[in-house]
């Protein structure tokens, strides 16, 4: 291992993470009782400009009448280029920094984007009081922030997580497609790979969770599937739901398999063995294994314990 070592963000299960219009209160609250691990506000890209007010208002009232315990509740506000991104912080914050968990920040390009925002949040907390910090996550969703993703992804010391975001990232890149988060069959593979894979080295030599984007047609459920396994197999932790019918995907394929953990243990047991006779490597069903394999098998260990203890906290 280098010396330098890089802390990790507070743990957070985030396998679902189902985007939420603020300016519709049932589907607030339907979300709130959904098996969703986290619920994004959204008071950006789904609502229309006569309605910002509104759906701001509705998202704080939400953070202060709702009990999301069990859920990770964030709020998506405007982007840096609107003028709605100033008042979205100081009156969520200045209302419920002490309720919600995260801000979502939109179309991050540089790093001093992420500076803004923390700025803002670092006053707030501390004009209130607030004992409970909130965390920032950033969208890379355009070719500039793709550009300069490992920079913004090591900036803020309270940014937890990257996301990304395809659509916008399509249309940035002018991508000769519409379909959101799907393939285009005209490529030879998937066209998405090389921005997700440089996005995720990014947000683990930083310490930050991955999370995938959306995918848009909810009525093409094994499209969602198939993105939602190439995320995972790569290293992401979590993919959005912009449907309630794609939470149950969500949590299904972003979970690691039991015969995947039942492997992982046997491989941390069959090493603790091997150390206890002076080995350092080990045979398991005529494999190899070393200290690689148990860092690996580990992973998926403390990914099935996040899910085994919400389970068991909301049963």
């Amino acid at each position: 291992m280098s010396h330098t070592q890089i802390p990790a963000p507070k743990t957070r299960l985030q396998r679902s993470e189902l985007a939420v219009p603020a300016v519709n209160t049932s589907m607030i609250e339907t979300a709130a009782k959904s098996d969703a691990d986290y619920v994004f506000l959204d008071l950006e890209d789904a609502i229309a400009p006569n309605d910002k007010e509104l759906a701001r208002k509705n998202a704080i009232q939400a953070l202060q009448d709702i009990d999301w315990s069990g859920k990770t509740i964030s709020i998506r506000i405007n982007g840096l280029d609107t003028h709605y991104m100033y008042r979205d912080v100081v009156e969520v914050m200045e209302q419920a920094g002490d309720r919600v968990d995260t801000l979502l920040v939109p179309k991050v390009g540089v790093p001093a984007d992420l500076y803004v925002v923390d700025c803002l949040v670092n006053q707030i907390e501390a004009a209130r009081q607030w004992q409970r910090p909130v965390g920032l996550e950033a969208l890379i969703e355009t070719a500039l922030g793709m550009a300069h993703v490992e920079a913004i992804a090591g900036c803020c010391p309270r940014l937890e997580a990257l996301h990304f975001g395809v659509a916008d990232y399509a249309a940035s890149c002018r991508a000769r497609t519409v379909n959101i988060g799907g393939l285009n069959p005209d490529y030879p593979g998937d066209q998405w790979h090389a921005s997700l894979q440089r996005m995720l080295v990014a947000c683990r030599a930083s310490g930050l969770r991955a999370i995938d984007g959306p995918f848009g047609d909810i009525a093409d459920p094994d499209g969602y599937r198939q993105a939602a396994l190439r995320a995972a197999a790569l290293g992401y932790e979590g993919k959005w739901a912009i449907h309630p019918s794609q939470i149950a995907l969500a949590n299904e394929l972003m979970s690691p398999p039991s015969a995947e953990v039942e492997r992982a243990q046997r491989i941390i047991a069959a090493l603790a063995e091997a150390a206890r006779e002076g080995r350092g490597a080990a045979q398991l069903d005529g494999r190899m294994i070393d200290a690689a394999s148990e860092r690996m098998a580990r992973n998926i260990v403390q990914q099935a314990e996040l899910i085994n203890n919400r389970t068991t906290a909301g049963a």
